[in-house]
């Protein structure tokens, strides 16, 4: 699939440090000194649904944090088929193995309209020698990472099939909105490990007991203790049952 994404350099500051996610993101606590590393060589990326970040084995000279949307980091297998490594949502980084390898390891697609900050590695290198504080909040980012494949992995391969969409409920479940936007059951297939028709069976399912309730296109509300408790998850906070 071709790129068709649009890059425009950010003009001032003032855009990093209002952004949404910042509390979020890769560099989460800048100081204005900090600022002055990395803000000059960020580039704002548009990346529509269906459109391609980058494929596995293209050069890595990047790393991206997700503004808004949905990623998903994909692995195909020599049949043809694709395994859904991770889905990374706003907030979290793609491409962290451009710090350690030439090359990236998955292909990253957008599962919805995103917008994403291009880091160059250019500027994580800066900041091994200039800012060690920074540099290790970069480490411990990708060390994140890591786990949340783990975690994605385990969660979303494991037990039945109802489970496993409950458990994706939960993942996309959004805070703010109190609702989630679902992929397509194609998509949700291939992350699940199920059939596309299980996945609609069961998402109808859903539906129909309450636990999803349409809003739009997609976009469902949830029973979160309904479906924590269709998912396996004890969870007492209130929370989605996943760790962001």
């Amino acid at each position: 699939m071709n790129h068709t994404t649009s890059y425009t350099f950010r003009p001032e500051l003032a855009r990093c440090r209002e952004c949404g996610v910042r509390k979020f993101a890769l560099f989460n606590n800048l100081t204005d000194e900090d600022f002055k590393l990395v803000h000059m060589p960020v580039e704002d990326i548009a990346l529509p649904k269906r459109n391609t970040l980058y494929n596995a084995g293209d050069q890595a000279q990047s790393i991206y944090t997700l503004r808004s949307g949905l990623i998903k980091l994909v692995h195909y297998l020599p049949d043809g088929n694709q395994r859904v490594v991770r889905l990374v949502k706003p907030g979290g980084t793609i491409g962290l193995e451009a710090l350690v390898s030439d090359c990236f390891t998955h292909h990253a697609e957008a599962l919805q309209d995103s917008k994403l900050c291009r880091i160059p590695i250019a500027v994580i290198e800066k900041l091994d020698s200039e800012s060690p504080r920074l540099h290790k909040q970069v480490l411990n980012r990708w060390h994140q990472a890591v786990m949340e494949s783990d975690n994605w992995l385990t969660q979303m391969s494991t037990g039945t099939a109802r489970e496993r969409v409950a458990r994706l409920c939960l993942f996309l479940h959004d805070d703010v909105t109190d609702t989630c936007t679902l992929p397509g059951r194609e998509d949700i297939g291939a992350m699940l490990g199920i059939t596309t028709e299980t996945a609609s069976r069961i998402i109808a399912d859903f539906r129909r007991h309450d636990l999803l309730e349409f809003k739009s296109r997609n976009i469902f509300g949830l029973d979160l203790a309904g479906l924590r408790e269709v998912a396996g998850i004890e969870d007492s906070t209130g929370s989605n049952g996943f760790e962001d």
